[in-house]
């Protein structure tokens, strides 16, 4: 049984995106991302773990802006309402 991604490759050969994170996914990724980034910045904590921590609030921030996420993808999760849902 073929497995079907949330993304594709046109015949012009370029990535396109399908919208997967939505809704109450996107909003939590925003929280997460900005508690992350802050604790990242202010909190009194080790370097290594004020690198992961700005680097896991980058990856939430920017895949809740973009409203795409690859690991969705992979796993075939579609939290996107509306045109991304097939």
């Amino acid at each position: 049984m073929a497995t079907q991604y949330n993304y594709h490759v046109n015949p012009a050969k370029e990535f396109i995106m399908k919208c997967n994170v939505g809704g109450i996914d996107r909003t939590g990724r925003i929280v997460i991302g900005i508690v992350l980034l802050v604790a990242g910045l202010a909190a009194p904590i080790d370097m290594t773990w004020r690198i992961v921590a700005l680097v896991i609030a980058a990856i939430a921030l920017v895949t809740a802006t973009v409203r795409f996420c690859p690991a969705n993808a992979i796993l075939g999760i579609n939290s996107c309402e509306g045109e991304g849902k097939k």
